[in-house]
């Protein structure tokens, strides 16, 4: 059956002479693989522009859910004015790469769909903050948010265990990123350095790689402390 419903492209493979096989977060049935003939060569009816990490189409898709893989009959750009910039891309970017890595197949979300759609084209007054925020919304999403038990007796943000803890060990954060989290998690950031969006960034990603299986490989993280200063 065909179905209309919102996407953002998160990742796209050569399929045949011309088509790509395109992984799609819809809104409405989830993370999907779809053909999408006419893509490459000279000719081709849909520009590769289209398909670019986190561009957000509005499709009309064919429907079969005893196969993996669909087709895409029609597609349209949602947001065709959205300007590229360095850092504009690679928040794009990093954002795929974390979808790309914590979605599965048929799990609609679209509380989380509605967030990433908006942050995509959103035009970020503070950037620097973007990348901890959007991985502890995420998280939330995925059900594995921290939990912001800070206090005086438990300031040690434990790695392992998703929580403040009273005493420091080998998968606790130090004092200072303890505290950094806790801002985030309870909305309270103020200016932070470089080294400590970094050193909070690679913390999280950690915590991903310990709580969600397959989160591995990551690097998107690298380009965003080169370009985030």
């Amino acid at each position: 059956m065909l179905l209309s419903t919102p996407g953002l492209v998160l990742h796209t493979t050569p399929y045949a002479e011309s088509s790509v096989v395109a992984k799609v977060f819809t809104r409405q049935l989830g993370l999907r693989s779809y053909i999408i003939k006419g893509v490459r060569g000279r000719s081709g009816r849909v520009k590769q522009n289209l398909l670019q990490p986190l561009s957000s189409l509005d499709m009309v898709v064919y429907d079969n859910p005893k196969t993996d893989l669909n087709y895409i009959k029609e597609l349209t750009p949602r947001n065709p004015g959205l300007p590229s910039e360095p850092v504009g891309n690679s928040l794009r970017f990093f954002m795929t790469e974390v979808l790309y890595k914590v979605l599965r197949e048929a799990e609609p979300m679209p509380a989380l769909w509605d967030y990433v759609d908006e942050q995509s084209s959103a035009d970020q007054e503070q950037k620097a903050n973007v990348p901890v925020a959007f991985m502890l919304k995420v998280a939330y999403h995925m059900g594995i948010e921290p939990m912001d038990n800070h206090s005086r007796r438990e300031p040690y943000f434990d790695l392992q265990e998703g929580r403040f803890v009273s005493e420091p060990s080998e998968t606790t954060l130090t004092l200072g990123l303890s505290q950094a989290l806790h801002a985030y998690l309870s909305s309270q950031v103020q200016a932070t350095s470089l080294q400590e969006r970094t050193d909070l960034l690679d913390a999280l990603i950690a915590y991903f790689q310990l709580h969600l299986s397959g989160f591995s490989h990551f690097h998107s993280h690298e380009i965003l402390h080169t370009i985030l200063k």
